[in-house]
């Protein structure tokens, strides 16, 4: 596929995702919950997550906030390829995509959605559009139960 060609279709994604979001709202029960905030550009997230039973794998994570295409398209394709994953699972995806905008490799076949936002790692001023939703879970992963400690920043 033409590289030009591909550009246009990760554009499609993004501005699919952010039209039409599919993991928009709050999760039921809320059993971790953070807010995040990018300074730069004034992006806002609530990310909600509902855990298993036994508290170490995600059930479901859903998100609120206003941003931009690229924060709001990253935060419902992230939404997605968390659902069943450990926590572990998610921490190291966590991980991944920050180094995937650093251009430091990509995101498996079977998370390979996930790659529509490499793109963004051409654009500096942008990657923390993209990032916010991760920093965001991250911290909410690593607090112990649904009350925020404030915002996580980006920055």
């Amino acid at each position: 596929m033409a590289l030009d060609n591909l550009r246009d279709l990760y554009q499609q994604v993004i501005l699919e995702r952010y039209k039409k979001p599919r993991h928009r709202g709050k999760t039921n029960p809320v059993h971790r919950y953070q807010k995040g905030h990018n300074p730069s550009c004034g992006d806002t997230i609530e990310l909600t997550v509902k855990l298993n039973e036994a508290g170490d794998r995600i059930e479901d994570v859903k998100f609120e906030g206003e941003g931009c295409a690229i924060a709001m398209a990253s935060a419902d394709l992230m939404a997605e390829a968390l659902q069943g994953k450990s926590l572990k699972e998610a921490l190291d995806m966590v991980q991944r995509f920050q180094n995937m905008m650093q251009g430091k490799g990509e995101f498996p076949f079977e998370q390979r959605k996930l790659n529509v936002m490499q793109g963004v790692s051409q654009f500096p001023v942008r990657i923390k559009c993209a990032t916010l939703t991760w920093h965001t879970l991250k911290a909410a992963i690593e607090a112990s139960n649904a009350q925020p400690a404030g915002f996580v920043s980006n920055e």
